[in-house]
């Protein structure tokens, strides 16, 4: 006998059970993730990586884009942003460090404190790929036409608004 348990969490937040959604609102959170996924995938198909994918590990690459996002972070504040612990994100930043991808400054401030930067090697790395991808991205939208090229327009504010909307649900 199959037992059916409504949907009550997602991931990092608690959400409406599933008879209170809707069915197309769920088809269409489906086909968002499998299309966003799938313009990912081919981006890094396409554009490649700024690094080889052997060379980092996912973590340090979700460090390296949260220190280029937030330069001067704090490592404390770094591993609470990615929800890490504090010393595994020390040992990450060690690692990013020996291999001369971020630098440690002390905080002015208080000296016990690392804030960590791109450096600049590897900040000119990131943008001449950021570069490339975003000039491959823009040869695939100019062969697209103009009805599409409008729809992603009007889609990017839209998807801002379901990520705070995503994000309000974590600290439900």
């Amino acid at each position: 006998m199959a037992v059916t348990i409504p949907l009550q969490q997602r991931y990092r937040g608690v959400v409406e059970p599933a008879e209170q959604q809707h069915p197309e609102d769920l088809r269409l959170a489906e086909q968002l993730f499998e299309s966003l996924g799938s313009v990912r995938r081919q981006v890094r198909r396409t554009a490649g990586r700024p690094w080889p994918a052997a060379t980092l590990s996912g973590s340090q690459i979700e460090l390296v884009r949260l220190v280029r996002r937030e330069p001067g972070i704090a490592v404390s504040e770094a591993a609470e942003s990615l929800g890490l612990a504090g010393n595994t994100v020390s040992t990450l930043v060690h690692q990013l460090t020996d291999a001369g991808v971020l630098r440690r400054e002390p905080d002015p401030a208080d000296r016990r404190v690392a804030r960590l930067h791109v450096t600049t090697a590897a900040r000119t790395r990131i943008e001449g790929w950021r570069d490339h991808r975003a000039e491959l991205a823009a040869e695939a939208l100019g062969r697209l036409g103009a009805d599409d090229r409008a729809a992603l327009t009007a889609a990017v504010p839209a998807l801002a608004r379901l990520v705070s909307a995503m994000q309000d649900l974590e600290g439900s």
